[in-house]
């Protein structure tokens, strides 16, 4: 593609407007970038590389993305900007050449448990206006078939003023929706054990309850003992059924307690709205495993989980409901949308063709619109994000993409190598923050930051042409043209893990033996059923500790020392060393700065346009009072302690006075991720993905069970550091664990001792087990995709 400037015919000389060919960045500091300044070709792929934690992120989102969307937002009238995200200008000095940018990036789809594939993607909204015009028997407007509207009638008499005088006329109302009454379009109902949320033998106010947050002393406690419904002195087992019904099922009843106006209600609506209505996976790890203890979720029995009325459900086209339409594999939805040959909604159909299209195009063909969005991994939901710009005749915008290849098999990383070059090929600027070397090799420009991660990191490396990269010198370049190679022996198994009959998902009537005590590696293209294997079937019993690829939730308060529970034995440590109380010790708790709450910064809302952090004056962003600093461990105060790095820490805690075992063994398992670089204190929100996944691993290494099941630990990873993943697996192994792994990345593939390969297709066209063996016979038989990738790779 030429980017000759074009001339001006009568002149001869290049126009003005042509100039303005590259992006340019001066001085970016944003988290670890150190004074940055890059200059990025415009209508070109430029991938952006690096370690993990090395600054990829915070250039190409935290400055030139969320610049180039906060100049657009500021276009808007104030009264809009009010209802918009406000974006505070990036630490940066100069930015120039910036186009419209849009984004796609991994941040789950909404967990909202009401969100499905079809609803987040308007899928489900063109099919409801299809329904409503060719649907029979005719029973509505598009809203008939909305399992999120509820049906609703009713009549009253109005007053309707007119002039002087007002008349009372009767009026009633009507809405059809689509949602079945029984389970309010969830598609599940819910049983309650009622043995999990309180002992009968005690009563309320000797702690019957047993519910995370309802302590006797808490606010609970206070209503429920205070209500006057029930004696909260008599045990649970004697209440008659009238006080077991107020504790249980009361509706909302307005109280007075200690002449507070309080609201009652029953214990199970309660929990049903304060725990059910999240999604599983959005909530805290103690809530989760009450929720796992005392609910049951079994298919609606009305609807079948459709989460639609019988009404919506009876009308048809051509012998298929919108329930069926939506249960079907998208790939075979949009072969069914093609054969309506109906010109009164043609507009429609093409536009409804065209994006289920792009599902297939895309490589989400194995999926269903009534697919949860909160089941899709990172990968998944970043495709489905993708599939708008497919179509879009703009030009001249700048798409901005974080690791596209992530949960893609090497098969589908082609596609998505094509799926980029075509959006650049249309006169777009394409960035990509990229591990992979089949994408990297793909650039028209390479951008490399470090060199190392965190404070070593935030500086350009290089720039210029992959050819040039490689020849660089830097951590990417001498490890671009890396290929493990396969195992010369491999570990013989000490037991094996049945699997029987698995019929989750698409598989089909899967039976396999993982091998236990060795490292096992699951693999197959996306979608071919390789988590429904592993999360769906794997036997209650078996001990499984599952580190999978669900967000860290916490906010600016949260980090790697609350995260892990590492700051709880260096509270107590300090509390014991000093004769006070651990409360002192926390930023959250007793120890906090009066003045900024120990957040060390005071935020300022200024309305529409975006807030001001300054850094707290009183404790000069320490978060913590003068007094609490004055308390020392092994000479330092707990300031110091939480702006020390993982290694520092790991050395600090390891001997001497500071010695803590139970802080070490922390953080020593921190350090085996390669987060030793990490500052104990530092916020989790301003973390990478890579980091993330790693700090998560990291905590369930000290989880008792027999069998880790990794999703793709690979994520986020740098070439280089794959090597020190595959060690830290290693010695898991060696410890007397069982690793079992699902990964794509076929450094991981040839280091297993055995293979289990899904497929051969995705969607109904997997669901098997096509190989089970190890690598070299994986490679030598060559039957599957994934084996024939696994010997290019190896160079067989």
């Amino acid at each position: 593609m030429s980017t000759a400037p074009r001339t001006d015919p009568q002149s001869h000389t290049p126009h003005v407007a042509d100039s303005h060919e590259l992006i340019r960045v001066q001085g970016a500091r944003e988290n670890n970038l150190k004074d940055v300044s890059v200059e990025i070709p415009k209508r070109r792929l430029t991938v952006f590389t690096g370690v993990s934690g090395s600054g990829k992120s915070s250039l190409v989102f935290g400055t030139i993305a969320a610049e180039s969307q906060r100049m657009i937002n500021e276009t808007y009238s104030a009264f809009l900007q009010g209802f918009m995200p406000t974006l505070a200008r990036p630490e940066v000095d100069l930015l120039e050449g910036l186009t419209t940018a849009i984004i796609v990036d991994q941040e789950r789809l909404g967990a909202n448990p009401r969100s499905t594939v079809g609803t987040v993607t308007d899928v489900n909204a063109m099919l409801r206006i299809l329904f409503s015009r060719l649907g029979q028997p005719h029973i509505g407007s598009p809203q008939a078939y909305s399992f999120n509207v509820a049906s609703a009638h009713g009549a009253g008499a109005v007053t309707v003023e007119r002039g002087a005088a007002q008349k009372a006329e009767r009026r009633s109302f009507s809405i059809v929706g689509g949602m079945c009454p029984r389970c309010e379009g969830m598609g599940r109902v819910t049983d309650i054990d009622l043995s999990a949320l309180y002992d009968d033998s005690k009563s309320l106010n000797e702690g019957a309850l047993t519910i995370p947050g309802y302590s006797v002393e808490g606010w609970y406690g206070r209503i429920f003992s205070g209500c006057g419904f029930f004696d909260p002195d008599k045990p649970i087992r004697k209440f008659t059924k009238r006080e077991l019904h107020d504790l249980l099922h009361k509706e909302p009843t307005k109280i007075k307690v200690d002449n507070v106006n309080l609201t009652y209600e029953g214990l199970i609506p309660r929990i049903q709205k304060s725990f059910l209505s999240k999604d599983r996976e959005a909530m805290q790890p103690h809530i989760r495993a009450f929720v796992d203890r005392a609910v049951t979720f079994t298919t609606c029995p009305d609807c079948g989980g459709t989460r639609l009325s019988e009404a919506a459900r009876s009308s048809k086209i051509k012998g298929t409901s919108i329930a069926d339409a939506c249960a079907m594999q998208i790939s075979d939805l949009a072969e069914w949308i093609r054969a309506l040959d109906e010109p009164s909604v043609a507009p429609l159909l093409a536009a409804l063709g065209a994006t289920l299209d792009s599902f297939v195009e895309i490589g989400l063909g194995y999926l269903s619109l009534d697919r949860p969005s909160g089941t899709l991994s990172g990968g998944e939901a970043q495709r489905t994000k993708l599939i708008r710009h497919l179509g879009s005749a703009l030009t001249d915008v700048t798409y901005v993409f974080d690791e596209p290849t992530i949960g893609l098999h090497p098969h589908d990383i082609q596609r998505m190598n094509e799926l980029l070059l075509r959006l650049r090929d249309k006169g777009n600027t394409v960035l990509v923050v990229e591990h992979k070397p089949e994408t990297i090799v793909i650039a028209d420009h390479v951008v490399d930051l470090g060199p190392g991660a965190g404070v070593a990191g935030g500086t350009i490396c290089f720039e210029g042409t992959v050819e040039k990269l490689r020849s660089s010198g830097t951590l990417t370049g001498r490890h671009l043209d890396d290929r493990a190679t396969l195992k010369k022996t491999v570990r013989t198994p000490t037991g094996k893990l049945e699997i029987r009959g698995a019929t989750s998902h698409n598989l089909q009537d899967v039976d396999v033996d993982i091998p236990l005590g060795v490292l096992c590696v699951v693999t197959g293209v996306a979608g071919s059923g390789k988590s429904s294997l592993l999360h769906g079937s794997m036997p209650a019993d078996a001990g499984v500790v599952s580190v999978d690829q669900g967000a860290i939730r916490g906010s600016r308060r949260s980090n790697p020392a609350t995260y892990t529970g590492l700051l709880e034995p260096i509270r107590k440590a300090f509390a014991k060393a000093n004769g006070v109380k651990p409360a002192l010790f926390s930023p959250n708790s007793e120890g906090a700065c009066p003045n900024c709450n120990g957040a060390g910064v005071i935020y300022t809302d200024l309305a529409m346009m975006a807030g001001v952090a300054t850094v707290c004056e009183e404790c000069g962003g320490k978060r913590f009072q003068a007094e609490v600093l004055e308390y020392h461990l092994g000479g330092r105060d707990i300031s110091e302690v939480l702006s020390m790095s993982v290694t520092e820490a790991e050395e600090f805690f390891g001997a001497g006075e500071a010695r803590i075992p139970a802080a070490h063994t922390i953080l020593r398992r921190l350090a085996d991720v390669g987060l030793g670089y990490l500052s104990l204190g530092q916020p989790l929100t301003t973390l990478s993905g890579g980091e993330r996944q790693r700090l998560k691993l990291a905590t369930h290494l000290g989880e008792k069970g027999g069998v880790y099941v990794l999703d793709e630990p690979t994520t986020g990873l740098h070439l280089a550091d794959v090597e020190q993943l595959l060690n830290l697996l290693d010695r898991l192994v060696e410890s007397g664990k069982s690793v079992i792994v699902i990964e794509h990345h076929q450094a991981v593939m040839a280091h297993a001792d055995w293979i289990i390969d899904l497929g051969p297709g995705a969607g109904h066209d997997g669901g098997r087990i096509v190989f089970e063996g190890t690598p070299a016979d994986l490679v030598a038989a060559r039957s599957t995709l994934t084996g024939e990738h696994l010997a290019a790779y190896v160079g067989a």
